[in-house]
C-alpha cells in the first residue's frame, strides 16, 4: 500500500501519468451482483445504475435439487435481461458458483453446470461465463490442472458455438495459466485474472498481467481485504499493468461491506477507482 510520501513521491516523478490521470485503456469497471449482497436478483442492476458501474456479473446460483440451476428459469432470465435494458448496463457475465460445490477437476457433474451455464449466458447476453477453481476445486498441482485441461478442451467447442468465453478463474501461477491455455487451444477459453487471489497467493500480480497480455484476460476481479487501497493488492500498480497491455473490457468488483453497507462502501471503493483513473 502508498503511504502519502511514496503518493506524492511517484506522483511527482510522473510515472506512466497513472496516479495523476491517463485512466488504463479501455478499462470499464462493472461489479458483481454479490457485492450487493443480490445475487441473481435483477434489482442488482438498478444499483449499479445508480453507482455509475459499466456492467453487472450474475450469479448463476446453487442448485436445490442437483439437476437445476435457478437461472435456468426463463422468468428470471426475462427480469435480469428488461433490467438490463431498462437501465442501460450489459449483463457483462456470469459467475457459475456451482463449481464451488462439484470441481471440474474430479467430479462429472461439474460438466453439467457448465453446459447449463453456457446456455444460460447466452440466454442472458453476456460474453463470458466464470469459471471458478479455488478451495476444495482449486487446481495447483500439475495433474489437477491437466484433468481440468481434459475437461476444458471437450467443453470449449460448445462455448464457441454459443458465441461464449470461458473465463478461467483460479489460484495458480501466470505460467500454469498460459500453459492451460496452450493446451486448450480455443479462442472460447480465456484468463478471468483476479488482482485479489493472485496478490494473496504471492504471485507479481503487474507482471503476471503483462505476461499474460491482454489477447489471453478476458476480464479482472478487482478486490482487496478490506478497502481498496488499504490491503494487499498495490492498485496503481494493477492498473499501470492493465493500461501498459492496452486492455479492453471490463475490471468488475468483487469487494466486500467493511461497515455493512452495500452501497456507502462498493461506493467508497469506486470513488478510489475514479480517482486512480481521473483523465
Amino acid at each position: 500500500m502508498l503511504t502519502r510520501k511514496s503518493f506524492l513521491q511517484t506522483a511527482a516523478a510522473g510515472t506512466s501519468g497513472l496516479l495523476l490521470g491517463a485512466k488504463p485503456a479501455g478499462l470499464k469497471i462493472g461489479t458483481m451482483d454479490g457485492v450487493f449482497r443480490l445475487q441473481g436478483k435483477p434489482e442488482a442492476v438498478a444499483m449499479a445504475k445508480k453507482l455509475g458501474l459499466a456492467g453487472v456479473q450474475v450469479t448463476l446460483g446453487r442448485s436445490v435439487d442437483g439437476t437445476t440451476l435457478p437461472l435456468e428459469d426463463p422468468a428470471r432470465q426475462a427480469l435480469l435481461r428488461a433490467a438490463s435494458t431498462e437501465h442501460g448496463i450489459p449483463l457483462n457475465s456470469t459467475y457459475i458458483d456451482m463449481l464451488h460445490a462439484d470441481c471440474l477437476k474430479d467430479n462429472e457433474n461439474a460438466m453439467l453446470w457448465v453446459r447449463k451455464g453456457i446456455a444460460i449466458t447466452k440466454a442472458l447476453n453476456s460474453p463470458v461465463l466464470m469459471l471458478v477453481f479455488f478451495g476444495k476445486c482449486q487446481v495447483l498441482l500439475r495433474p489437477e490442472l491437466d484433468r481440468t485441461i481434459d475437461a476444458l478442451r471437450e467443453l470449449a467447442p460448445e462455448a464457441e458455438r454459443a458465441g461464449i468465453i470461458l473465463g478461467f478463474e483460479n489460484t495458480s501461477s501466470g505460467a500454469d495459466n498460459r500453459y492451460a491455455m496452450d493446451r486448450v487451444k480455443s479462442k472460447a477459453f480465456q484468463i478471468w485474472y483476479d488482482v485479489g487471489n493472485s496478490t494473496y497467493n504471492g504471485y507479481d500480480v503487474p507482471q503476471e498481467i503483462r505476461d499474460l497480455g491482454r489477447e489471453r484476460i478476458c476480464m479482472f476481479h478487482i478486490k482487496d481485504k478490506g478497502y481498496l487501497g488499504e490491503g494487499q493488492v498495490n492498485v496503481p500498480e494493477v492498473l499501470r499493468a492493465i493500461d501498459d497491455i492496452r486492455f479492453e473490457g471490463f475490471g468488475n468488483l468483487e469487494t466486500t461491506a467493511p461497515s455493512g453497507d452495500v452501497m456507502a462502501d462498493a461506493s467508497r471503493n469506486l470513488e478510489y477507482l475514479r480517482k486512480l483513473m481521473k483523465a
